[in-house]
């Protein structure tokens, strides 16, 4: 059966790396070898998959596609390795997106757990944007994304848990370093920061800001939840952060003062996503129950 799981791999590796090169040395093959190969897989399907030259190999259209489905593929292999063995998703490795603004806070106590009753499990994390993690999702580069559900249309979701927001402010700020609550109300003539414009917490935090009447900071955009923080302790602004991240700055001691956001829906929800196959991967409710459990205990302050 052509083309054979192998060249599969082979193109999937030429598509991550970029270069023939590198993917034959990823893959313990000769370089001639591999282009060979890909010739073949090309002349069998009857197109062409790389444009390869010396600026290295770039994929075309229809091979972006192909790698996808070729993902696919070979990830249904790895599953019934692994559900031939038992155990599920705990007996082989799992590619897993996640958000910035949750990987750094929430995902050591899991690892630490997952290592602990799981030993053979191989965790690999990638963290990126919400528009990167639903790339990865749908090109089948990532197996599973911990992410807002509303920015995977047509994946399987499953709850994990909701964050409110919170406010973070300079701690000798005027207004606000006295309060213990803030009414959407107080966020009128504000500035407020966030992080860019790929991240689904940007558009939460513009919507509150349209509707309370501030405005989101068009100086700084945060890469991280860190960075709009300690803008906020220079008195930049107000930085609109998540509970998680809020509990573990509360737990640690931080330089800004922190108070809750009263608005009902100032929230975000959090889901572990992965591919609409007809059944979820076999062990991903006890990773959902993991994480779950995880986000409780940091969410109690």
């Amino acid at each position: 059966m052509r083309p054979t799981l192998r060249q599969l791999e082979y193109i999937v590796a030429v598509a991550d790396t970029g270069q023939v090169g590198l993917a034959a040395t990823r893959l313990n093959v000769s370089q001639p070898s591999l282009s060979a190969q890909l010739s073949e897989v090309e002349s069998d399907l009857g197109t062409q998959l790389f444009q390869r030259g010396r600026a290295g190999a770039k994929i075309t259209p229809v091979g972006e596609e192909v790698v996808r489905r070729a993902r696919l593929i070979l990830h249904e292999i790895q599953d019934l390795r692994v559900a031939a063995r038992g155990g599920g998703i705990f007996q082989g490795r799992l590619r897993l997106g996640v958000l910035p603004s949750i990987g750094p806070y929430l995902l050591p106590g899991v690892a630490r757990r997952l290592h602990r009753e799981h030993p053979r499990f191989r965790l690999i994390v990638r963290e990126e944007s919400t528009r990167d993690l639903d790339e990865g999702l749908r090109s089948g580069r990532l197996d599973m994304i911990i992410s807002t559900p509303e920015d995977h249309p047509g994946a399987r979701r499953a709850h994990l848990f909701t964050e409110k927001l919170w406010v973070a402010v300079a701690l000798d700020h005027p207004e606000f370093s006295t309060l213990t609550r803030v009414p959407l109300s107080a966020l009128k003539g504000q500035t407020l920061l966030t992080l860019g414009a790929g991240h689904r917490l940007s558009h939460i935090v513009a919507g509150l800001a349209a509707r309370a009447g501030g405005r989101v900071s068009d100086e700084y955009e945060g890469t991280s939840l860190d960075a709009i923080r300690l803008m906020a302790a220079t008195g930049a602004g107000l930085a609109i952060l998540p509970s998680i991240y809020a509990a573990t700055e509360l737990r640690r001691g931080t330089d800004v003062h922190l108070i809750a956001l009263d608005e009902a829906d100032a929230m975000r929800d959090l889901a572990l996503v992965q591919p609409q196959l007809p059944a979820p991967r076999p062990g991903s409710d006890v990773l959902a129950e993991i994480l779950q459990s995880e986000a409780n205990r940091l969410l109690t302050i």
